[in-house]
């Protein structure tokens, strides 16, 4: 891809973002009186959650090629607690209790590990196959606990839940027999990332920009503790700094996002929906960076879509 050409799509890239946010802020803005089903509401924050993690995944995977893994995933943080505090701030929103607080500073420390080890899954393979790898085992685990832990969600609603999970695993099909390289790191950043939605599940129903602030600064200080301490800050460009700064508000607004998510609803409907962010990743993989894209992946994208109404029926 030329320079102007990356310019273009990147510009590109930014609107999509822009969009994004604008429906982050609608979303987050609903009443919760208003007469819509906990189901319904559950399931449209957390397609909020896979537009702005599949956007956020791109922008971190692109930069982590050439940028150093834990400064970057640090610099996200960072954006991102920013942002969320100057929201919560902002809309005088009341700071949740510190058994709310506990849980969200774990669920920081797990997400934190987990997306510094996710940027470097990214930064050694195909940005098409660690992505979605990653997401097959963060959704199943949570999956399985909300189930024992909320009981019987119903015959469609667990279709559409092995539905969706079917997706992802075409999505993340290899290419060929081979181990893709980062598959180990992408294995670890999936399991951290599963403990983050349990975790953030547990903080029960407090301000959902707080809780994402909380868990953002948790996570900011694991990896910058990190980045510190090894001195880890290159490989390093200008470019990759500033994307890096983007793809960490994105990526808090998805976090928020999942927040409202797993309060309006079930831990099971929340994870497995938000979870289909890969097919995002994937689709922006394939049109900016021109990765190979099979039959498989098309259909793992229609069996996510497919999946979606019916894991929110209420």
């Amino acid at each position: 891809m030329t320079h102007l050409g990356s310019s273009v799509a990147f510009l590109c890239v930014v609107f999509s973002v822009v969009k994004v946010l604008f429906l982050f802020f609608l979303l987050l803005s609903i009443d919760p009186a208003m007469a819509i089903s906990p189901q319904f509401a559950s399931a449209s924050y957390a397609l909020g959650a896979v537009c702005t993690w599949g956007i956020s995944d791109f922008l971190g995977g692109y930069v982590a090629r050439r940028f150093q893994a834990f400064f970057l995933a640090a610099l996200g943080h960072l954006s991102g607690t920013i942002l969320m505090v100057t929201i919560a701030l902002s809309a005088h929103e009341p700071f949740p209790p510190q058994s709310h607080l506990i849980w969200a500073a774990a669920a920081g420390v797990a997400g934190g590990l987990a997306l510094a080890f996710f940027y470097r899954a990214l930064s050694q393979g195909n940005m098409g196959i660690a992505a979605p790898v990653g997401a097959v085992l963060s959704a199943g685990i949570p999956t399985v606990i909300g189930i024992a832990r909320e009981g019987f969600p119903g015959y469609v609603p667990c279709a559409g839940f092995g539905l969706a999970l079917l997706g992802i695993w075409l999505v993340s099909r290899p290419e060929d027999s081979s181990r893709p390289k980062g598959l180990m790191l992408a294995v670890a950043a999936g399991i951290g990332f599963a403990l983050f939605y349990i975790f953030i599940k547990k903080t029960g129903s407090g301000d959902a920009f707080w809780i994402a602030a909380i868990a953002r600064t948790a996570s900011f200080a694991i990896t910058g503790t990190i980045t510190l301490a090894g001195r880890r800050f290159t490989p390093f460009y200008l470019g990759g700094l500033w994307l890096g700064l983007l793809a960490g508000c994105v990526d808090v607004s998805g976090t928020a996002f999942f927040v409202r998510a797993s309060q309006t609803g079930r831990l099971d409907t929340a994870v497995v929906l938000s979870s289909l962010y890969p097919a995002i990743t994937v689709l922006m993989a394939r049109i900016f960076l021109h990765e190979h894209f099979t039959r498989w992946k098309a259909v793992g994208i229609l069996a996510a879509l497919v999946a979606i109404p019916m894991i929110a029926k209420p």
